[in-house]
C-alpha cells in the first residue's frame, strides 16, 4: 500500500512518541498520531488530554479530547483544574516528554502565533488565541503540527502566542525559561523539520514519499537549510493497515 500525503503526517507525528514516556495531545491529527504509536511501538506511552484524561488508550481514533473514546483504559479523570496543576508541576520534573502544538503561523525558530494576523489592535483575522498552548510550549519539548504554506511559514510571526526558541540559542534564557527544552519537530503534510542545536533554526530533516525539496521550498516563506535531508521511511503495510482499518477506520481525520 502506498500512504497518501495525509497518512504520512499522522505516521510522522506517531514515530514522534516514544514507549514509556507522557505526551500532552489535542484534537485533530495528534491523536490519530497518538492512537497509531499506542496501537503500533508504544503501547505503555503515557497520553494526557486537556479535558483531564489520563493513560487513555483509544482504541480508534476520537473525534476531539472530549470524546469518550479517550476513556478507554483511563487511569484517572480528574477536575480540569487537575490538568493544570499537574502539566505546571510535572513538566518541570522532566515527566511530560513533549506537548502536540499548532498554529496560523510559524516562523524559522518555531515561535507559533495562534492569535490574530496583522496588527494585534487591528488585525486582518482574529484567532481564539493560546488555549493551553502557552503553557505546553514555556514548560515542555513540543511537536509542532502546521500546513505547509508560504504564508504560514513566515520570517516574524505577526504575534508570538506560544515561544518556540525566540530569537535564537539564548532566547528563552533571556525571557526566563528553561534554555533546554523548545520545539523538537515541525510535521506537515510535505515533510519533517527539526531545529539545529547550536543555532535553534529550523532545518529540513525529511520529505514524505512523492513530495521534491523543491516543493517544500517554494512552500516556506524564509530560507530553509536542506542539506541534511533525506526521504521519509516507507511505512510498512501492517503500519498502514493498522492506520486505516483499526485507528480511523472512518476516515474521519486521514
Amino acid at each position: 500500500m502506498e500512504a497518501t500525503r495525509k497518512q504520512m503526517m499522522a505516521i510522522a507525528l506517531a514515530r514522534q512518541v516514544e514507549d514509556g514516556k507522557a505526551y500532552i495531545v489535542g484534537t485533530g491529527l495528534p491523536l490519530v498520531g497518538a492512537a497509531l504509536a499506542k496501537n503500533t511501538h508504544a503501547p505503555n506511552a503515557s497520553l494526557i488530554f486537556e479535558t483531564a484524561l489520563f493513560e487513555g488508550n483509544p482504541q480508534e481514533v476520537p473525534t476531539s479530547v472530549s470524546d469518550l473514546r479517550i476513556t478507554y483504559g483511563c487511569s484517572v479523570l480528574w477536575p480540569q483544574y487537575r490538568y493544570f496543576g499537574f502539566q505546571s508541576i510535572y513538566s518541570k520534573r522532566d515527566v511530560i516528554a513533549a506537548g502536540f502544538l499548532g498554529g496560523a503561523q510559524i516562523d524559522p525558530y518555531g515561535n507559533l502565533n495562534s492569535t490574530s494576523i496583522g496588527d494585534y489592535n487591528d488585525p486582518v483575522t482574529r484567532f481564539t488565541g493560546s488555549g493551553g498552548a502557552n503553557g505546553i510550549a514555556n514548560y515542555c519539548n513540543t511537536i509542532i503540527i502546521m500546513k505547509h504554506q508560504k504564508r504560514r511559514f513566515i520570517e516574524k510571526v505577526d504575534y508570538c502566542t506560544s515561544i518556540g526558541w525566540g530569537d535564537g540559542p539564548d532566547g528563552r534564557a533571556k525571557v526566563g525559561l528553561d534554555p533546554n527544552k523548545g520545539p523538537r519537530a515541525v510535521v506537515t503534510e510535505l515533510g519533517v523539520m527539526k531545529f539545529d542545536e547550536k543555532t535553534k533554526r529550523m532545518y529540513l530533516a525529511e520529505y514524505f514519499p512523492g513530495v521534491t525539496i523543491e516543493e517544500i521550498v517554494e512552500n516556506t516563506g524564509f530560507e530553509l537549510d536542506t542539506s541534511r535531508a533525506v526521504e521519509s521511511e516507507v511505512p510498512s503495510d501492517e503500519v498502514l493497515d493498522v492506520l486505516i482499518n483499526k485507528v480511523d477506520p472512518l476516515r474521519m481525520m486521514i
